[in-house]
């Protein structure tokens, strides 16, 4: 049977491809949500609700 040191190479691409992939999906699913709160807000423009207007522009803010 094979062993594996903590501090070998295979480890270390291994952690490398999560972090990296990890980052990937955060990223996609930042822009998701600010995709959706644009939407959102345009149709909050549309119906003319300044309140939920305020809200989701104050929420745009926070993730951007």
């Amino acid at each position: 049977m094979e062993k594996k040191l903590l501090n070998s190479p295979q480890h270390s691409d291994e952690n490398a491809d999560a972090v990296v992939a990890e980052m990937f999906l955060n990223n996609v699913l930042l822009e998701f949500k600010r995709e959706k709160i644009r939407k959102e807000i345009d149709q909050t423009l549309q119906d003319g609700n300044k309140d939920l207007f305020l809200k989701l522009t104050d929420e745009l803010k926070k993730i951007s």
